[in-house]
């Protein structure tokens, strides 16, 4: 039996961002776009009190909000959403990742955070666990949100995937040549890689950046 889709409402006061955001989701209409249950576009709206007013026709399941909107912003229209409609979440997705965005927006009740170059697959992961009730923020607004507070800087927000992959094999002890070799590509582009992840860490050894990745839990 075919399972109930998450119904997603856009708002994005730029139309060809919310064609986008509509392709993606289209992508995911049924299972067979990943695993997880199926996404459906519900509605769109251009600005938040549009937002507001269409999400009381339609109430979806999830709101992708732009944050920086004209006539009402986002987060104004996500405190309303929020305190309107409790049982429809919000992500805020975002050209702007400045700490102060990212706080008001999850001030007013939003669920998550991402920044609209997310892949078509990390947005559907989100918006799943938006729909779970599990919160998802950006690497990029994490960092922001921690250094808007004032508070040290949880190490590796900044890292890359790749830059991860190597950390993880730092970690189980290889050296240049067999991370290379595990991720077939050559000793010199691992050695950029270690480079990076050193000064990313604030370290100058391999064995403070493996220490420092197994205190933080950097990697799994």
């Amino acid at each position: 039996m075919m399972e109930e889709p998450i119904r997603v409402m856009v708002v994005d006061d730029h139309a060809m961002v919310r064609r986008g955001l509509a392709t993606i989701l289209k992508v995911f209409d049924d299972s067979s776009g990943g695993a997880g249950l199926p996404l459906q576009l519900a509605g769109e709206a251009e600005n938040g009190a549009a937002a507001i007013r269409l999400c009381g026709e339609i109430l979806p399941d999830v709101v992708l909000m732009d944050m920086v909107m004209p006539d009402m912003d986002g987060a104004t229209a996500t405190r309303a959403i929020c305190e309107k409609y409790p049982q429809v979440q919000v992500i805020a997705l975002t050209s702007f990742k400045e700490g102060d965005l990212v706080k008001t927006a999850l001030e007013a009740g939003a669920i998550g955070y991402l920044l609209k170059d997310v892949s078509a697959d990390e947005l559907a992961r989100a918006i799943r666990a938006a729909h779970a009730g599990r919160a998802t923020l950006s690497p990029e607004a994490a960092q922001a949100l921690v250094e808007t507070s004032n508070l040290p800087p949880v190490p590796g927000l900044d890292l890359t995937e790749r830059e991860r992959e190597v950390l993880a094999l730092m970690v189980e002890g290889l050296n240049n040549t067999q991370i290379a070799g595990r991720l077939t590509v050559s000793p010199s582009t691992i050695k950029s890689h270690v480079s990076n992840v050193l000064s990313k860490l604030g370290v100058s050894s391999r064995t403070e950046a493996v220490t420092l990745a197994l205190r933080n839990r950097i990697v799994s």
